[in-house]
């Protein structure tokens, strides 16, 4: 499909029927499971789980997100609990290692929990951080790798829309000599990546740049595409609606793309893992950031989606009926979702 084509539009959210809204409550479990390091604010990471006719899916919209946004999460756990899965290419897929804005004498720890995996995946640009401290924890990640008699690993620095132009291309320079891949949507803006992508090509800087909000928060996500502004894309499962849209989303822009987690149980991870293994191979990125559950400290299965040898298997992840009752959330907090679960279902409902 030609991305400059202004007639793409994304499948419907549902490739399955919606069930009905009580078959959901009844296959619901709310857990809040503890993590090794804070992320995004938090210590503990929340998700609703559905065992359906497919087997387990995932609903865990980061808590901040508004029905309109979180409604295409729930249709992706709908579509791959309750619908059919894509057909694969591939029966394990290679995984980056992810470190998150932690300082620089923590990483070796976190590094610890990514056996295999020799490409790195580093926050960037974090609230009350500088580039200083971005530089410093790159220079840590090289220093274990060397440590441990390994070559470097290639670099990719996620930014979450945290820089400017300016600050994005001095990143690029005094990172480039870490064998520095990508930088993973370093400004806001599909014009700020325009330009950020022309003047590292006119610096002679061989340093990619990838998209990843502008995809999956676009109302035009072929937007990047027309504007030449990415050379791959970062998609995940959950946010996109599952993996049937992910995969369309993916073949209209015609670029490579790697599959990313939203911090997933294992049952999440699963459900990215397989996306990841259904992207042809003209398509396929690379490694994928989907090693995120070795930052839980608990899971919901007693075979958690860890990286083994860098790489994680396709496999459908089984809660265990143990651990859900243990990391089930309080009462109140379990209302909250199943509240949130309805308001989202009336997005669905309304599509």
């Amino acid at each position: 499909m030609d991305p400059h084509s202004a007639a793409f539009s994304l499948p419907p959210l549902l490739s399955t029927p919606l069930p009905d809204l009580a078959t959901l409550q009844a296959a619901a479990h709310v857990v809040a499971l503890p993590l090794n390091t804070r992320f995004r604010g938090v210590t503990h990471r929340e998700a609703m789980l559905f065992h359906g006719p497919s087997g387990w899916s995932e609903f865990a919209p980061f808590l901040e997100y508004q029905p309109a946004e979180a409604a295409q999460w729930l249709a992706a756990a709908i579509n791959h609990g309750w619908g059919a899965q894509p057909a694969i290419y591939r029966d394990a897929v290679p995984v980056n290692a992810s470190v998150p804005a932690v300082d620089p004498a923590d990483v070796r720890a976190v590094l610890q929990r990514f056996p295999g995996c020799t490409t790195v995946k580093l926050k960037v640009a974090e609230r009350g951080q500088t580039l200083r401290d971005d530089v410093a924890r790159v220079r840590a990640v090289h220093a274990d790798f060397a440590r441990r008699d390994l070559p470097p690993p290639l670099l990719r620095l996620d930014a979450n829309g945290g820089w400017d132009v300016h600050t994005a291309l001095a990143a690029a320079r005094e990172l480039a000599p870490y064998h520095l891949d990508y930088l993973e949507q370093p400004c806001a803006t599909v014009a700020e990546l325009a330009e950020l992508r022309a003047q590292l090509q006119a610096a002679g800087l061989a340093v990619r740049v990838a998209a990843d909000e502008s995809i999956r928060k676009a109302s035009d996500p072929l937007a990047v595409a027309r504007a030449n502004a990415a050379d791959l894309l970062v998609v995940k499962a959950a946010p996109l609606g599952g993996a049937a849209r992910a995969l369309q989303l993916v073949a209209a822009a015609g670029l490579p793309a790697v599959v990313s987690s939203a911090l997933d149980t294992s049952v999440g991870i699963a459900a990215g893992v397989q996306l990841a293994a259904a992207l042809p191979p003209h398509l396929f990125g690379g490694a994928c950031g989907l090693g995120t559950a070795a930052l839980l400290q608990a899971d919901v299965t007693r075979e958690p989606l860890l990286p083994v040898a860098g790489q994680l298997p396709v496999v459908a992840a089984q809660p265990d009926a143990a651990l859900l009752r243990e990391y089930a959330v309080d009462p109140a907090r379990r209302r909250w979702w199943f509240d949130r679960l309805a308001a989202c279902y009336e997005v669905l409902a309304a599509a």
